[in-house]
């Protein structure tokens, strides 16, 4: 049944994880067990988790000795190619002591706008789920181009749980919360809850690319947060490092309150 509170999290049937590239990725990779660890707990107790992660591009950065993200799209391909390989590689490590099997869905925006492979997506990942696989979605910027991208995976994960039909949605950022203000503005409140009608307008929630690394920040949350909920799933914002908190049900970060729907 989808989540109508935080509360609800802890006990919520199928939860899709967002986490991004600045939370896993260089020297923030250490996170990668921490967040492994808190899905395996949700999975122990019979949760379906989904996680839909960034960080192939940041992660084949080093690998292949480059300075900084490249700009031009062929070597942003190739960086994507090498670093999706070993990102999924160190979730499958992670998961090993828990006796959990990761499976690769890589997505393009044809993908979920074409009715044959969006039902073929949905049943491949269904069935994963029934076996007890932990699917992790990526968009598949090999072969992916600025025409025709999902934007970040904030949106991704958005339509993921759509498509799951999840009963929430839980996006993971470097912050606790969204706040009525950048962060480092003195003047910033945490924002507590969203309702589905909520006017945000007068909120500040900054640009988009939020470091070297990732391509998402508070905006494309709360863009990606007010789609999911307007179609009826709870969506929960909050930091990486709370994830267990968070799929516990515990009253941290920012909730955007599912939309009534028929």
């Amino acid at each position: 049944m989808s989540a109508q509170s935080r509360a609800d999290l802890a006990t919520a049937g199928r939860i899709v994880v967002k986490v991004g590239s600045s939370s896993i990725s260089g020297e923030a990779s250490w996170r990668i067990p921490m967040i492994v660890q808190a899905l395996a707990t949700a999975h122990r107790r019979g949760v379906e988790v989904i996680l839909v992660s960034s960080g192939a591009i940041a992660t084949g950065i080093p690998v292949l000795d480059l300075d900084s993200r490249p700009t031009d799209l062929a070597t942003q391909q190739a960086a994507a190619a090498v670093g999706q390989n070993l990102l999924v590689f160190r979730y499958q490590e992670a998961l090993r002591p828990f006796r959990i099997v990761a499976g690769q869905v890589l997505l393009t925006t044809g993908d979920l706008e074409n009715a044959t492979s969006r039902s073929n997506a949905r049943r491949a990942m269904d069935r994963m789920l029934a076996l007890g696989v932990l699917p992790i979605v990526n968009e598949n910027d090999t072969v992916a181009t600025q025409e025709i991208r999902f934007g970040d995976n904030d949106r991704l994960a958005a339509l993921v749980a759509q498509l799951l039909h999840a009963d929430a949605l839980v996006l993971l950022s470097d912050v606790d919360s969204l706040y009525t203000k950048p962060p480092t503005d003195p003047d910033a409140r945490p924002i507590d809850t969203v309702a589905p009608d909520a006017d945000l307008a007068g909120l500040e929630f900054g640009a988009s690319v939020v470091n070297s690394v990732g391509t998402g920040g508070a905006a494309t949350k709360v863009s990606a947060a007010r789609m999911a909920a307007a179609s009826g799933i709870g969506v929960m914002v909050t930091s990486a490092d709370l994830i267990g908190k968070a799929l516990e049900g515990a009253a941290i970060g920012t909730w955007f309150a599912p939309a009534v729907t028929a």
